[in-house]
């Protein structure tokens, strides 16, 4: 290597060296180790970690212990241990070192002043401002080389060896600023180390779990900073909202280089994938800070063989994603004495541990305090006195849930040092009181008009330098956390203020009501003027994402004001549209018991609330409980002499409708869907979008009760329209083409399903994202268009995956899940895996009874596919009798011609005809293909009708009518071979007499 010329190399018995240094600088010291391993040194590493009971000289004696050369990563963090000062650090540093300056060398990786004394190692090298080449040769010059460079192993550009200190990962986004300040917690860190590193593929997943304050976001921050050479990339969520989660991992897309559109959700699904296959990187961090909620966003942690570190609350997060608790406990005693001395240097220790022992050594009350303290002329012992008397102490102040008081005493000091100093500090930090804690968006901040602002308000957010002072004074304190914007990629990007939820609830606590009312109101006016305004586009839904974390805490709720009533029906709707069904549930019922406390019962928001709250608890399957929400609407909207030519009525039928079609009440849902769609095309016309979801809703009654061709009409109708009047790459009309598919599918058009589904799946995943519940359906529908074109395998494959990210996304309960189960229980028993089939099938037949009952058609079919099991299992006898009764409870729920009984006919005629009742399944399968042919639906070419001839030719066959039993085989195969070709998967079945069944399958509601 260049520059090493004049480099003597040491002799052969003193190969090993130990790299001594500060926690703080692991990165250096690791890649230190990796330098001198390639030019043949033994490494080993001494961690130097200084209690503050320890004498230096003692410490420093203790390094002459280990073999070999002692190598020292000097910085101020290095000097810092303890902490000492620079008299002790010489007077130590001559008495140790200097007799033994053979054994040490020393670099310097800061640019802090050193102890005079560190002259006792020889002369130090500066390693600081270096690039890695030139830091290398240093290096090397220092120490000596036994062996040539390996250029195999020359990875300055990267590669799997530890990056450059001086080099971030390629990609780095929200990390927070470092702590210079960073103290103690190195067994904590060291800890969450050794579990990723040694964690399974797919289990490197930490919980850092504490109390609020107890300093969580500081641990993982400087976790991703000091190991930050371990990785490529370093991503940095604010995970106390599912949106926002989504939001910032969708925005981590442009840095892994994904060609994806604008739409979010595609970008949330690429980024999963590029995580899960660690390409473009494999060794990645995400941290998802303040992830308080798991039920909500266990789906949305990244997986693969990166690492995850989630700061938390909840305990909870041990029962998801493979998680390792790790518990994040108040400072030790030595800990807070080190950190207030570093925050406030003119602090002694003593004085420094009756502060810690005052405040209980929690970090964010020593870090507000030490730091306003070290610019006081105030002594410890009269602040401590202040604490104790209470005197001139906002009375709001003494009170704070879960905390001990002298939290907000103390803080309350503080905010009275900040009014002397910078005002406008404390008036902006008033205004951020009123949103979430956590990450606010600046840009809410500034969407807040000028004449709505506080007085005291109204010039700083225009003035670019008052501005900075503010910020700055508050970030000083650490009352608050600024970071920078996360992306280039987004034009409205303008930085968040992280506000810590103590500090929140503390400042509110202190102000008067007229305050609270001032500032929160100019908080509502922001969210209002953030507002996009059309929750259905869903490339606004990042903006809605934004917003929907702050209507508690600005009051929404509780205004009277017309434009935030409007601003909180956009949020539901937004969040009915993107799936986020929980979410918007608990979102109702807190307007709900808002708007009753504010307006009373019967209030005209209320009814309009109800019938949002009804589509939310619907998607989620509570159908009897919606059915009892409009059918209250309705009831109180006939006492006041509305009938159907009001459009508050619609709404309401039309949300009953859906009950009722959930609840298998069929034939009341068609006349209530005719009603509301007579009613809205006579009233609004026949493209405004409310008449077409009437339309689409028509058409799903109606393919429930059978009717499929119709069905087909309706469909094809809505959406043509759809893509006239709203566009091809709507959510609507993208639902209507999957309705289409279907339709198609069902009535045995299976390869004109697959040709629209399969682009339009695309084109779903892009718009409403990967795992949104329109895109599973979407989804679903392929795998069966698949599994009946006889891609058996591939159809398999595909509901596998489905039923594990609906059931991660939407929960084992969801309607939607419930559908995919019962599809892959019967492609399970197909495929011969009978134990996990009757597994899934019985689970999803037992809450099918539980939430709709035993005579809902779902049970029963699914009962049905549950005989199947039991015939393939050689129950015979247990299969035959239950389908005898699902048959009979079919016909009684749907009547004797409708397709899903006349499915079960066809598989209990295979039941009887194997139980030797021969007559008799001939009996019945010739009535069922009598059925099947004249049906309006299914006709003469139809499968099922098909099936029921293949099933009829082979009773008749037993029976010894073999005329007849090969005039019906040829029709049948004729009609197959015609309809669907001659090596289609039925069609050579029907050819080799293999005997036809029927599978049960749940149709959206």
């Amino acid at each position: 290597m260049q520059g090493l010329a004049h480099t003597t190399a040491p002799t052969v018995g003193a190969r090993r060296i130990t790299i001594s240094y500060a926690g703080y600088n692991r990165a250096w010291a690791v890649w230190i180790a990796d330098r001198l391993e390639r030019y043949g040194w033994q490494v080993a590493f001494q961690r130097f970690d200084l209690p503050a009971g320890v004498q230096l000289r003692e410490a420093l004696t203790d390094l002459l212990l280990v073999r070999g050369r002692i190598l020292v990563v000097l910085s101020d963090w290095y000097f810092k241990l303890g902490p000492r000062t620079d008299q002790e650090w010489n007077e130590a540093l001559r008495a140790v070192i200097a007799p033994n300056s053979a054994r040490f060398h020393a670099v310097s990786v800061s640019t802090a002043p050193m102890p005079s004394a560190t002259a006792a190692f020889g002369g130090t090298t500066e390693l600081w401002g270096l690039g890695a080449r030139e830091a290398e040769r240093r290096l090397i010059q220092l120490v000596g080389a036994f062996e040539e460079r390996d250029p195999a192993r020359d990875t300055l550009g990267g590669g799997r060896s530890p990056r450059f200190p001086m080099e971030l990962p390629r990609v780095w986004g929200g990390v927070p600023r470092r702590n210079s300040r960073f103290t103690g917690r190195e067994r904590l860190l060291q800890s969450i180390h050794d579990h990723v590193q040694n964690a399974e593929p797919g289990a490197g997943v930490v919980a850092l779990l504490g109390l609020s304050g107890v300093g969580k976001t500081q641990v993982a921050a400087e976790y991703a900073w000091r190991f930050s050479s371990s990785y490529d990339l370093v991503w940095w969520v604010p995970a106390d909202q599912r949106g926002t989660l989504r939001q910032r991992l969708a925005e981590l897309a442009p840095s892994l280089s994904l060609t994806t559109g604008p739409e979010y959700g595609e970008r949330l699904r690429a980024v999963g994938d590029a995580l899960r296959r660690g390409q473009p990187y494999a060794r990645w961090l995400v941290v998802l800070d303040g992830a308080d909620s798991p039920e909500t966003i266990a789906d949305l942690v990244p997986t693969g063989n990166g690492h995850v570190l989630i700061t938390s609350q909840n305990g909870a997060w041990g029962d998801y994603n493979n998680t390792h608790l790790l518990s994040v406990p108040v400072y030790e005693r030595e800990e807070s004495v080190a950190f207030v001395r570093r925050r406030a240097p003119r602090i002694g220790r003593d004085d420094a541990d009756l502060l810690a022992h005052t405040l209980g050594d929690l970090p964010l009350a020593l870090d507000q305090t030490a730091g306003w303290l070290s610019d006081s002329t105030m002594t410890v012992q009269e602040y401590v006195g202040l604490l104790r008397d209470d005197e001139d102490i906002e009375a709001g102040l003494r009170v704070a849930v879960d905390f001990d008081t002298s939290y907000p005493t103390a803080f309350s000091i503080l905010l009275n040092r900040l009014r002397e100093t910078v005002p406008e500090a404390v008036e902006l930090l008033r205004l951020c009181a009123f949103f979430a804690p956590g990450a606010i968006p600046v840009q809410l901040l500034r969407e807040i008009p000028a004449e709505h602002l506080p007085e005291q308000l109204a010039g700083l957010m225009s003035d670019p330098l008052r501005w900075n002072t503010a910020t700055k004074k508050l970030v000083q304190y650490s009352v608050i956390q600024w970071d920078p914007p996360n992306t280039d990629e987004d034009p409205e990007a303008a930085g968040t203020i992280q506000l810590h939820g103590m500090v929140q609830r503390t400042v509110r606590s202190g102000m008067s009501e007229v305050d609270r009312e001032v500032f929160s109101r100019a908080v509502r006016r922001g969210l209002a003027n953030a507002d996009p305004g059309v929750p259905t586009d869903t490339r606004l839904w990042p903006r809605y994402a934004r917003i929907v974390p702050h209507l508690d805490a600005s009051g929404a709720l509780y205004s009277k004001h017309a434009e935030m009533h409007t601003l909180i029906r956009n949020c539901l709707r937004y969040l009915y549209l993107a799936g986020e069904y929980v979410a918007g549930i608990q979102l109702t019922d807190r307007v709900e018991r808002a708007w009753r406390e504010t307006f009373g019962e019967g209030h005209p928001l209320l009814r309009e609330l109800a019938s949002q709250q009804a589509m939310l608890l619907r998607a989620t399957g509570e159908y009897t409980r919606t059915e009892r929400i409009n059918r209250g609407l309705l009831k109180r909207l006939e006492e006041e002499g509305k009938g159907d030519d009001s459009l508050d009525v619609l709404r309401v039928l039309e949300g009953l409708g859906a009950d009722l079609r959930g609840l298998g009440r069929y034939e009341e849902a068609l006349d209530t869907s005719e009603r509301v769609l007579a009613g809205r095309r006579g009233m609004i016309g026949e493209e405004d979008f409310r008449t077409l979801n009437s339309r689409n809703n028509l058409a799903v009654t109606l393919r429930l009760l059978g009717r499929y061709r119709d069905a087909l009409v309706e469909d094809r109708r809505t959406l043509q329209t759809r893509r006239e009047v709203l566009r091809a790459r709507n959510s609507s009309t993208l639902s209507s083409e999957t309705n289409y598919a279907l339709d198609l599918r069902l009535l045995g058009r299976y390869a004109e399903a697959q040709s629209i589904q399969e682009p339009n799946i695309e084109v779903q995943r892009t718009v409403m994202g990967h795992d949104h519940p329109q895109t599973l359906s979407a989804e679903l529908n392929l795998a069966l268009c698949l599994l009946r074109s006889g891609e058996r395998t591939v159809a398999h494959e595909r509901l596998a995956d489905l039923l594990e990210r609906a059931e991660r996304v939407l929960g084992e309960a969801s309607p939607a899940t419930q559908r995919i189960a019962a599809c892959y229980a019967f492609v399970l028993r197909s495929h011969g895996r009978l134990d996990l089939a009757r597994e899934i099938g019985e689970r999803t037949t037992r809450r099918y009874r539980e939430a709709l009952g035993p005579d809902h058609p779902f049970t029963i079919g699914t009962l049905a596919n549950h005989a199947l099991l039991l015939r393939a299992a050689g129950e015979r006898q247990e299969a035959l009798e239950l389908n005898e009764e699902c048959l009979a409870r079919m016909t009684d729920a749907l009547g004797p011609d409708h397709p899903w009984r006349l499915g079960i006919a066809l598989n209990l005629s295979a039941d009887r005809n194997i139980a030797g009742e021969v007559e008799s399944a001939a009996e019945l399968s010739g009535d069922t293909a009598r059925r099947a042919a004249a049906h309006s639906s299914l006709g003469r070419e139809h499968p099922l009708t098909l099936s029921c001839k293949v099933a009829h030719a082979t009773d008749l066959r037993n029976l010894r009518q073999r005329a007849e039993a090969d005039k019906a085989e040829e029709e049948a195969l004729t009609g197959l071979i015609s309809t669907l070709g001659s090596q289609h998967v039925h069609t050579v079945s029907a050819r080799a007499r293999v005997r036809p069944f029927w599978d049960f399958e749940p149709q959206l509601t």
